[in-house]
């Protein structure tokens, strides 16, 4: 029967659509799923696994979960509202994507998490919860909830999350890339700035299914189709996204990635008694700005100690200051980060966030604070320390040193 069904589906893509409406983004983002109701309809090999929570205009939350296929909506289950910052809802919802996959005999499975981000700091905040998931958690939710799948359907334990998109601000970083590889995705598709509200298109899912098999041209078209974006009428339009990337997170690509930022990192920590040099690193970080640039941040926001980490490693490789060493571990850093970057995009004036340049904002950002405020301002409620890559690449050393 299994077989009978994949062979009249034919479905390419099972896209899991995780939207957490529990803030203030519940009516501008719930956009995305009239988009991928649309999108269902253009291309019927594109299945839509949803569960979103809303208050759908009523002011009471609830949590509708349902499929979208052929323009059509599957059977909806409507429940009390879900806490949708916990670890175990999340694996839950990945689990029951992966099921549908299986059901629908899908070439690929990607999951979309709508909502606000944070960055290494997280995402998925929750008013009514008050908390967000914390980024680590994030990707052991996506283990969890394959984990899951594989032991209530042994007959598919080879079926994984293949990509994830983050509809979320500020979550192309090195840190949630480590993350996600060591979940077994292979793909990330985010934005290393802050976005604004509704974010990413649904259609991206079907460039996702447009070139399955094909990593970079998938990318090149999902990036286009966020890029191109437009919302609002006539002048009053904008676009969702200063900069965006889809980074190839594969095990060995990030393995690579962590022991070049290893070797760096250490370099670095070991200039601790060359005031020279500490200062030249110091000047260096401080010419490439970090996220969040527009009028409004405050200088309290974390994020202005998350440079994007090719201009980075690329001002200090190219510091004449600096010894050989150093600076040849900056090229490798460098090299080795850009490596994961299939596709990118970015604005020179981002008219949003007061025409800021973002030209330099290719690839994913690190977290590399000048100083003592930059290194962790809002933990332990919010942290950017507190993940696998920070510590396997000895980022403290390193910033024990320039912060």
């Amino acid at each position: 029967m299994l077989q009978t069904a994949r062979a009249q589906t034919q479905t390419t893509l099972e896209f899991g659509i995780y939207r957490d409406g529990d803030n203030n983004l519940d009516t501008s983002q719930a956009v995305t799923l009239r988009q991928a109701l649309e999108s269902s309809r253009r291309d019927p090999r594109i299945e839509f696994t949803v569960e979103d929570t809303t208050s759908a205009g009523t002011g009471e939350l609830r949590t509708d979960a349902f499929t979208l296929r052929n323009g059509g909506v599957g059977e909806a289950n409507i429940e009390p509202a879900h806490d949708m910052a916990s670890e175990q809802n999340l694996a839950r919802f990945v689990a029951r994507t992966l099921d549908d996959a299986e059901r629908s005999g899908a070439k690929e499975t990607w999951i979309e998490l709508t909502d606000h981000g944070a960055g290494d700091g997280g995402g998925l905040e929750a008013d009514s919860t008050k908390h967000i998931m914390r980024m680590p958690q994030i990707a052991q939710a996506i283990a969890d909830g394959v984990k899951l799948h594989a032991q209530e359907h042994p007959e598919d334990t080879g079926r994984t999350v293949d990509g994830v998109v983050a509809n979320q601000c500020l979550m192309a970083s090195l840190g949630f890339a480590d993350a996600l590889s060591h979940a077994g995705v292979k793909y990330l598709a985010a934005s290393p700035e802050t976005m604004v509200s509704p974010g990413v298109p649904s259609n991206v899912a079907e460039a996702i299914a447009d070139a399955s098999g094909r990593p970079h041209a998938m990318a090149d078209a999902l990036v286009h189709d966020v890029m191109d974006q437009r919302y609002g009428p006539g002048y009053e339009q904008w676009s969702p996204a200063a900069a965006f990337d889809v980074l190839d997170v594969r095990r060995s690509k990030i393995h690579t990635v962590e022991r070049a930022v290893k070797t760096f990192n250490d370099a670095v920590a070991a200039h601790e008694h060359d005031r020279a040099a500490v200062s030249a690193i110091r000047a260096d970080a401080r010419s490439v700005d970090g996220m969040v640039r527009f009028p409004q941040a405050k200088p309290s926001m974390p994020w202005h100690a998350d440079r994007p980490a090719i201009a980075l490693y690329d001002a200090i490789a190219k510091d004449s200051r600096l010894d050989d060493t150093l600076r040849q571990d900056a090229i490798e850093a460098e090299n080795a980060v850009g490596s994961l970057v299939l596709a990118h995009a970015e604005t020179r004036s981002f008219a949003p966030f007061g025409g800021s340049d973002y030209t330099d904002a290719v690839g994913p950002t690190v977290h590399f604070p000048v100083t003592a405020r930059q290194i962790d301002p809002w933990a332990p409620r919010v942290s950017e320390t507190q993940n696998r890559f920070f510590n396997e690449t000895d980022a403290a050393a390193a910033e024990g040193v320039v912060a």
